[in-house]
């Protein structure tokens, strides 16, 4: 493990692998929440580029220290593939057992309502609400709305097992263009995740520089067995 760890600091390439994608996704995160419009996305892709964000740091981290050498002397880099599968087959796999849900970026509550109340009007006309939480009989859903006020993200999460994910669909498609249309103030607490995200990216600059000659070479070992697997 000691090894293990002066590797990934003696190496530039770990570090910007490890720390490359988290710096992106908080960037990202940190705009769409500057940003003057709402923006929805589903529970799947949500799960999905937090989990891209995390491969880098799964790869220097867990993936290497676990991985039995005997396995990447027989196998090459070929071996990285199947860890890799593995792990987006994994991912893949428990964002298809997540229950359906909708999150909402860069929205209040308040603001949320009047937009949802009328694309369930034209969606069912016999939905009703109860407090927080909202039954569409003829689209087989069922919700309640939960939000983080800090950030301003609404979360419109699934509420018991019977769910129509076809009805959940539809609801996006209704809902996702209203709120594109909607345009709301600027969180500035999204600058505390812009600014985390550059400094991450910014700290990345001296790693580059300190060795480019490595990166350099590690980035052509990486596309030369890209390049072989493609070739088989």
């Amino acid at each position: 493990m000691l090894e293990l760890f002066q590797a990934a600091i003696i190496d530039p390439f770990r570090i910007i692998l490890a720390l490359g994608p988290v710096g992106i996704y908080l960037l990202v995160l940190g705009a769409v929440n500057l940003s003057r419009r709402p923006l929805l996305v589903t529970n799947g892709r949500d799960a999905a580029a937090l989990a891209l964000a995390l491969t880098g740091m799964l790869i220097v981290g867990p993936f290497e220290l676990f991985l039995p050498q005997a396995t990447v002397v027989r196998y090459g880099p070929y071996v990285w593939v199947m860890v890799l599968a593995f792990y987006f087959l994994c991912v893949t796999m428990g964002i298809l057992m997540l229950r359906p849900r909708l999150v909402i970026y860069n929205i209040s509550v308040d603001k949320l309502r009047p937009i949802l109340a009328d694309a369930v009007a034209r969606l069912d006309n016999d939905a009703r609400w109860a407090g927080d939480s909202l039954v569409l009989p003829n689209l087989g859903v069922q919700l309640s709305i939960d939000n983080f006020p800090p950030m301003r993200n609404v979360l419109l999460k699934s509420v018991g097992a019977n769910q129509d994910l076809h009805g959940w669909r539809r609801l996006e498609r209704v809902l996702a263009p209203a709120l594109s249309r909607e345009e709301v103030s600027r969180n500035f607490r999204g600058l505390v995740l812009f600014f985390a995200g550059l400094l991450i990216l910014a700290g990345l600059a001296p790693v580059i520089a300190s060795d480019p000659h490595a990166i350099t070479k590690s980035l052509t070992n990486l596309a030369d067995a890209v390049l072989q697997m493609l070739n088989l």
